[in-house]
């Protein structure tokens, strides 16, 4: 059994008692406030769930994370960025980004090796809540007038946290990871949280860490000097 969250927003259990199978499960129940929110992401915990189950929070042991040294930028990638093929905004479409990575496909990014189902209308208001908090952010590809691809996730101090990604043409997602980690986008972060290692992530460079070391680096970056956060690229 796991324990039910009751309503105090920063009553976590301890991550070490989340469980082994399924990975990382370790509560349920409470609700979606900003406040909560908060205080999961500051104890490397998040939400995850389907339509019609409870909410379920995770913190799953190795933690999968971007370092802005080891994201790879493939030879296509930089010479596709060099030429500009792509403009890239900040937090300028928000809801947008979000409605793009709960549109149904098969899984790119950090959802977890699924389809995006997650993002349940409840989770959606939570991260546009977060967003209107200053806590949740986005990054916008654009092809013209068009949105071909994004990211969107959390940042708080140095921590960045990326919850999903989608991608309508060639390299646009890879184009919104690059602006958080090459051009910081964000300002400058330690690390960016994937939660789950996947195929995909790993040939851009992301790399699991036992959670016992992630809580330390987490708490380190959390406490850090934010150093702003930018809305508009590095020229």
């Amino acid at each position: 059994m796991i324990p039910l969250l009751g309503p105090d927003p920063q009553a976590f259990p301890p991550v070490s008692l989340a469980l082994r199978e399924p990975n990382g499960l370790l509560a349920a129940g409470g609700d979606l406030s900003v406040a909560r929110l908060e205080a999961a992401y500051r104890r490397g915990i998040f939400p995850w769930y389907s339509e019609g189950d409870p909410i379920l929070w995770w913190s799953p042991d190795p933690r999968a994370l971007f370092t802005p040294d080891r994201f790879h930028v493939s030879r296509s990638l930089a010479k596709w960025r060099r030429q500009n093929r792509y403009q890239v905004t900040i937090d300028t479409a928000f809801a947008a980004v979000v409605d793009g990575c709960a549109a149904p496909r098969a899984g790119d990014g950090n959802d977890h090796g699924a389809a995006s189902t997650w993002i349940v209308p409840e989770m959606r208001q939570a991260y546009l809540d977060l967003h209107a908090a200053g806590i949740a952010h986005s990054v916008e590809v654009w092809s013209g007038e068009e949105l071909v691809g994004g990211l969107f996730g959390s940042r708080i101090g140095r921590a960045a946290f990326g919850e999903s990604m989608f991608s309508r043409a060639s390299n646009a997602s890879k184009f919104a990871l690059a602006a958080i980690l090459v051009d910081q986008a964000w300002g400058e972060i330690t690390f960016l949280d994937a939660q789950f290692s996947t195929e995909h992530l790993r040939s851009l460079g992301v790399e699991e860490y036992p959670r016992s070391l992630f809580t330390r680096w987490l708490a380190e970056a959390t406490a850090a000097d934010p150093a702003g956060c930018e809305k508009t690229l590095p020229a």
